[in-house]
């Protein structure tokens, strides 16, 4: 023979990517000719080859190069793959590595595909390469063990070898998005989600769990790291000097028995600055609050970094505050501690009516259908009862760190934020009817509404990848806000002025304003709708007045080329000026994370610009630009008259040229 082995191979192997990628185009063309049709898509046709191609560099070209017409061909549609920007990477990462072999490989292709976006190969009409790229950045942090190390057993063990076709597809992906950064991209991406004080930190904690992977491997290829990656990792292995070392549970108990005082007053400082520092729990610290429950009680106030109104919320109220330490902070639960800290801190515990709640909630028993929900999300290593109190003193403690997760929620996840913050009983109440009594009650003008009678809301399938509290009530609320919708359709107008009022509480003004006509989708008043913005909220124009209560607001989401992408719920918090004397509003997203790009340099601000824990904030011309739907109280509304037109003429323009170009 004239060719050696290593050439026949590759000849042999050049030709079977050929044939894959003809087989693929054909079955590409039937899927588009069947969905120009009878719109029931052959996909299955397409994953056959699509999977052969999965397994080296050139056959993950010949996939990234048909991305448009996998696209054009509505491979996507009718899934939640088709809606790219509400894609979850934590869920992701359970699909494609954990996925029956169809969802893995319809994954791994979506991956591609925002690989394409990302590298500005391919524009997606509801995603930016922003947008795309941390997302991937994120996915591929809690994958960083496929780049490495040697696949896992139960990764080299799925069928028709997907576990090798999913390393390949993140050998890809690193490839084309940078060796040389990756690791300083990651540690930045974390710290930017920490930013924001989610609730929900497990993803993020698994991401400085692979990091922390990839830097003991001593031939790792990933750049230097600095004290901000050793500083995440120490928080959640390594936070004080008795557990240096990682040593485990067992081991450390028996340090802490053999502490003096003056080295557990050390070990309680250390842990309450590495928590307030990065808003990360590590699992070592439940076990120190719970030592010293038993060794020297008044040192837990030290441990939790608390100030003089936390300290004082804690002697106030022992008896409360250690059983919440004994039933909810456990290493499973380690998050909590943050939750029970902040809580303390924002002295809630003052209003008469949250402290009898909290007792309610710790003698709460769960009805099976509640617990049979945490136990599918959380497992059986705890109580459901200690999940649900643990993720209780987490949204008491953050109310701004609630998300709505990969569900069109926003409503109820706002909900929950506002009575969180605003009316933390009202918040009690409705987690005790859900759990117990697997049901919510709520008034509307004057008639009871039962979510037990209701079908399902706008959320088709119950949320899995977000609190417990958001886990039992939010399925509840989605059903009653849906039926107030409902109820308030046909009256000639938008049905969230009678509904957001009756939903969210007597907080919220009576006063609404709306920027678009409900029936034509037009423009109406836009000058005038802006004004009575500013004259409602802005200090200057409404006698300096702030916001008492937060106020729920809708607003036009669009993407960093300024393209619609559709109608969002939000909450107005305040409304001051930044370090920089530039006046901004402060509002709660509850998306997941609130740093977006809104095209025409309109970039919502997590961090820098004033902004409390949780929130986003933009200047008040760049916010009004995409506000549609506003509550106010109209007998506190300034002179709308006198807000300067060119303020009210830049917002206006920002508007038309975006969202309300067509409108």
């Amino acid at each position: 023979m004239s060719l050696d082995t290593n050439e026949s191979h590759s000849q042999d192997h050049g030709i079977s990517v050929a044939l894959s990628g003809e087989r693929l185009d054909a079955a590409i063309e039937r899927l588009a000719a069947a969905n120009a049709v009878a719109g029931v898509s052959p996909v299955f046709e397409v994953l056959d080859p699509a999977r052969a191609l999965m397994f080296d560099a050139e056959g993950m070209d010949v996939l990234y190069a048909r991305i448009p017409s996998l696209e054009a061909a509505g491979f996507f549609r009718g899934s939640d793959w088709d809606y790219p920007q509400t894609l979850v990477p934590s869920l992701a990462v359970r699909t494609v590595r954990h996925g029956d072999p169809v969802a893995t490989l319809v994954e791994s292709l979506s991956q591609i595909r925002l690989l394409a976006v990302a590298s500005g190969d391919y524009v997606h009409p509801s995603i930016s390469a922003e947008h795309a790229h941390h997302f991937l950045a994120q996915v591929m942090a809690m994958n960083l063990d496929l780049l490495v190390s040697d696949l896992q057993e139960g990764d080299r063990l799925r069928p028709e070898g997907l576990g090798f076709a999913v390393q390949n597809l993140y050998h890809y992906l690193l490839r084309h998005l940078g060796y040389e950064n990756l690791l300083e991209h990651l540690v930045a991406e974390v710290w930017r989600v920490l930013a924001q004080r989610p609730v929900q930190v497990g993803g993020v904690k698994h991401m400085v769990t692979q990091i922390a992977a990839c830097l003991h491997k001593p031939d790792t290829k990933m750049g230097e790291v600095g004290d901000d990656a050793l500083r995440l990792i120490n928080a959640v292995f390594s936070p004080t000097e008795g557990c240096r070392e990682d040593p485990g549970f067992d081991a450390y108990g028996e340090r802490l028995a053999g502490m003096d005082d003056a080295t557990l007053l050390q070990e309680a400082i250390a842990f309450a600055q590495a928590m307030h520092s990065t808003g990360l729990v590590s699992p070592y610290m439940p076990g120190f609050i719970r030592y010293l429950r038993t060794r020297w009680n008044a040192l837990i106030p030290t441990a939790l970094g608390l100030s003089y109104t936390g300290a004082d919320a804690f002697h106030c109220y022992p008896a409360l505050i250690h059983t919440l330490i004994d039933e909810a902070l456990f290493a499973e639960t380690s998050q909590a501690v943050y939750g029970l800290a902040m809580m303390l801190e924002r002295g809630i515990l003052y209003s008469p009516a949250v402290a009898p709640s909290l007792w309610r909630q710790l003698r709460l028993t769960l009805c099976d259908a509640a617990a049979q929900k945490i136990v599918s999300v959380f497992g059986t290593r705890r109580a459901p009862e200690c999940f649900l109190l643990a993720d209780v003193l987490n949204v008491l403690g953050q109310p701004l760190g609630v998300g709505q997760g990969n569900y069109p929620t926003c409503q109820s996840t706002r909900a929950l934020s506002m009575w969180a913050y605003g009316a933390p009983a009202d918040l009690l109440r409705m987690v005790a009817w859900a759990a117990r009594d697997d049901e919510i009650v709520m008034r509307f003008e004057g008639d009871n509404v039962s979510s037990r009678e209701l079908g399902a809301g706008l959320a088709s399938e119950p949320p899995v990848d977000v609190d417990a509290v958001s886990l039992l009530t939010v399925p509840h609320l989605d059903r009653i806000y849906f039926e107030m919708g409902r109820r308030s359709a046909g009256r000639g107008e938008d049905p969230h002025k009678w509904v957001n009022a009756e939903f969210h509480g007597d907080q919220v003004g009576h006063g609404f304003s709306i920027a678009v006509d409900v029936f034509t989708g037009k423009l109406k008043d836009f000058e005038g709708f802006i004004r009575a913005f500013y004259a409602s909220y802005h200090p200057y124009y409404n006698g300096n007045i702030p916001v008492i209560s937060p106020q729920p607001a809708g607003i036009a989401v669009t993407d960093s080329a300024t393209r619609f992408l559709g109608w969002h719920a939000i909450t107005i918090q305040r409304l001051a000026l930044d370090p920089s004397r530039v006046m901004r509003v402060y509002f709660f997203n509850p998306n997941n994370d609130s740093g977006q790009d809104w095209g025409q340099e309109i970039v919502t601000s997590t961090q820098g610009n004033g902004e409390l824990y949780g929130e986003a904030s933009l200047p008040v011309a760049e916010f009004a630009s995409r506000l549609y739907v506003f509550h106010y109280d109209p007998l506190e509304m300034g002179d709308p008259a006198t807000v300067p037109v060119d303020e009210v003429h830049r917002a206006m323009r920002l508007a038309r040229d975006s969202w309300a170009t067509e409108r």
